[in-house]
């Protein structure tokens, strides 16, 4: 079967087997690694662990294709915005300036912001992989009974796991209308012209506006009269109990977490690397 975005993917894996709550807690901890540590040397380290743990995931890059080039855009496109708002800020931050190349009067490349700039770049890069990850491999009820079991309150959580099993029902619906309006001769092929294509598709999305918004009426009313949020608290079908695989894992993150804070705070006495001095 094709993947669907963001559609939980079944693999009997290390990274699957592990509870919903400890894949939860390990990306807050992975991820406030690498967004506290400006370090690339710790970044890349973590980089390499979180492609370590991907291929462990057994998730296929063509799964996760099109949400890769989607984010490849974003942080380039964040790359050349925050270079001309503020192409000094690399100069501010490590005290030293060499220039590379003067673009402007007022605006030059220097090496301390393109290895800012690197390392902000990397910085994300470590940390789509652990997002991939976590999507992919944990279903989306035992997700909910992870965000309850950190202390979100359990109708939140409940609405995130219903968003992501809406996901794929989403994709599927709009598949079947676009193949059922072009079975009856409407063009969305890219020999079409670009406006009669977006007028075209904007047919197809009326049809799922309204098959959605019934979908949501009828599951608030399941829920309703199901009695659903009723009570303070609720109980978990899908909520596993920590085993030794999760304390493992558990313990590498949180590992990996306080090297990342010793480093900033004991060795660079900064967030930021400097290899300027």
């Amino acid at each position: 079967m094709k993947m669907k975005l963001f559609s939980y993917n079944f693999e009997n894996t290390f990274v699957h087997n592990l509870s919903g709550l400890t894949k939860l807690i390990c990306f807050l901890f992975l991820t406030f690694a690498v967004m506290f540590s400006y370090d690339i040397r710790v970044i890349l380290s973590i980089l390499l662990f979180s492609l370590v743990v991907f291929r462990i995931s057994k998730i296929k890059f063509k799964q996760v294709k099109l949400m890769v080039i989607y984010v490849a855009i974003f942080i380039f496109t964040n790359a050349i915005i925050s270079f001309f708002f503020a192409p000094e800020y690399g100069v501010k931050i490590y005290g030293t300036k060499h220039e590379i190349i003067a673009i402007t009067k007022s605006i030059s490349l220097t090496y301390e912001q393109l290895f800012f700039q690197v390392t902000k770049l990397f910085k994300y890069a470590s940390v789509i992989p652990f997002g991939i990850i976590f999507l992919l491999t944990t279903n989306p009820s035992e997700l909910a009974s992870a965000l309850s079991g950190v202390g979100v309150n359990y109708k939140a959580a409940y609405a995130v796991a219903l968003t992501l099993r809406y996901f794929p029902d989403i994709q599927r619906e709009y598949s079947d209308i676009s193949q059922a309006q072009q079975a009856r001769g409407l063009d969305l092929s890219h020999k079409a012209k670009f406006k009669d294509r977006f007028k075209n598709a904007l047919l197809i999305m009326v049809p799922l506006i309204f098959s959605t918004l019934s979908r949501i009426e009828l599951i608030s009313n399941a829920m309703d009269l199901r009695g659903f949020g009723k009570g303070k608290k609720r109980t978990w079908y899908n909520m596993r109990n920590l085993n030794k695989n999760d304390y493992l894992a558990l313990g590498v993150s949180v590992f990996i977490f306080i090297v990342s804070l010793g480093v900033s705070f004991f060795i660079n006495h900064s967030r930021f690397y400097n290899p300027f001095i």
